[in-house]
């Protein structure tokens, strides 16, 4: 339900990214599409918390992530040949489906895309499937993170180091189990080797730099946070308080913005204390270098008994893109030529992704 319900706000959301739209506008109404879609769903049931599992964050060529401006905010205006990266999520009983999408302003197949923006599109949308391919039981996180790491290189472009790819449980956007994009020495010590096993969740996360691959934060401000669950701090303003209780009854341990409450002058002053005693958690904004793009390629995944099973992401018209790099690696061209799952594998999974869910839900509650 949420599947869909993400999907298909994805693919109206990139066919408003044209000249001339404003990217505060288009964050605005993704949120606003996220929790009048999620409302409509088990509504008999008013014990079933749904809403957003991340806020919709609208991030143009050298900014990486999480940009999703204030309603007072100097705002972005999409010109042509702006590479756009569309991130949003939504969940149900705290179930989390997320999913993120790379488009270039402008581009069809009279009006095909070159050059970098080609490079890191194709880059992370082939490191993906390969990486899905990979997501199986008793396969391993760097795995993954070595064969993204192969592919991307095959385009001359570099993943971002250390982005994570997170396992998603209930409540929860960051599980325990990642798959780090790009790692240093320090990081690959910091996130030990874990094996997959069959239905867990993860939230396959690409992005895909021209550059060094090495994002910052700059002067802009950060309006995503989310929750830390089970920290307690006794606050001592009045508006920390007030804010930190608008966080627990409306969005518990789900990201959010600061856009989302009734007065955003209240949530600046009260976040700030919060964020202090690390009772939320800061999603900055940050940059590759300038005149770099990033693309990131960004879908939610269900390990089940006969391989995995993708249930958010929307297609890439590979038609309108056109690179002067190609995989030349024969494993992973071999690797990328395998199905996603066998044969017995597609017949019996049939189910809507809403079931298949379900039954995800069920083992991690046993």
């Amino acid at each position: 339900m949420v599947a869909e319900i993400v999907n298909n706000l994805v693919k109206e959301l990139a066919d408003k990214c044209v000249p001339g739209a404003k990217v505060l506008e288009l964050c605005m109404y993704g949120d606003l599409k996220l929790n009048e879609g999620t409302s409509k769903i088990y509504r008999k049931d008013k014990e079933i918390k749904k809403g957003i599992a991340f806020p919709t964050c609208i991030s143009v060529n050298n900014c990486v992530c999480h940009y999703s401006p204030l309603k007072n905010d100097a705002d972005i205006v999409l010109k042509d040949g702006d590479l756009v990266k569309i991130d949003l999520g939504a969940h149900l009983d705290g179930f989390p489906a997320v999913v993120a999408h790379s488009l270039v302003v402008g581009a069809a197949a009279s009006n095909k895309v070159s050059g970098r923006n080609a490079d890191v599109i194709l880059a992370a949308h082939f490191a993906a499937e390969a990486a899905l391919r990979l997501l199986k039981g008793g396969n391993d996180n760097y795995m993954v993170t070595d064969t993204i790491q192969k592919v991307v290189e095959e385009y001359g472009c570099k993943p971002v180091e250390g982005m994570l790819s997170h396992q998603l449980q209930q409540h929860k956007i960051d599980g325990e189990k990642a798959i780090i994009l790009n790692p240093t020495d320090t990081q690959r010590k910091e996130h030990p080797k874990c094996e997959f096993d069959v239905h867990e969740v993860y939230a396959l996360d690409i992005l895909v730099s021209s550059g060094e691959g090495k994002a910052k934060e700059k002067d802009t401000r950060t309006t995503v946070y989310k929750r830390k669950a089970d920290l307690i701090y006794q606050l001592k303003m009045k508006a920390s308080r007030a804010f930190l209780s608008e966080v627990e009854n409306s969005f518990n341990t789900m990201p959010f913005t600061l856009r989302a409450f009734s007065d955003e002058s209240k949530a600046k002053m009260g976040v700030v204390e919060c964020v202090k005693h690390a009772i939320v958690e800061p999603f900055p904004v940050l940059y590759e270098k300038d005149g770099e793009v990033v693309a990131q390629i960004k879908f939610t995944v269900l390990m089940m008994p006969n391989g995995p099973m993708k249930i958010t992401g929307v297609p890439l018209d590979l038609s309108i893109y056109e690179s002067e790099h190609q995989i030349e690696n024969e494993e992973l061209k071999a690797l990328l030529a395998q199905p996603v799952n066998s044969k017995s594998s597609r017949r019996r999974n049939k189910k809507k992704a809403g079931e298949a869910q379900a039954e995800v839900a069920a083992a991690a509650e046993a």
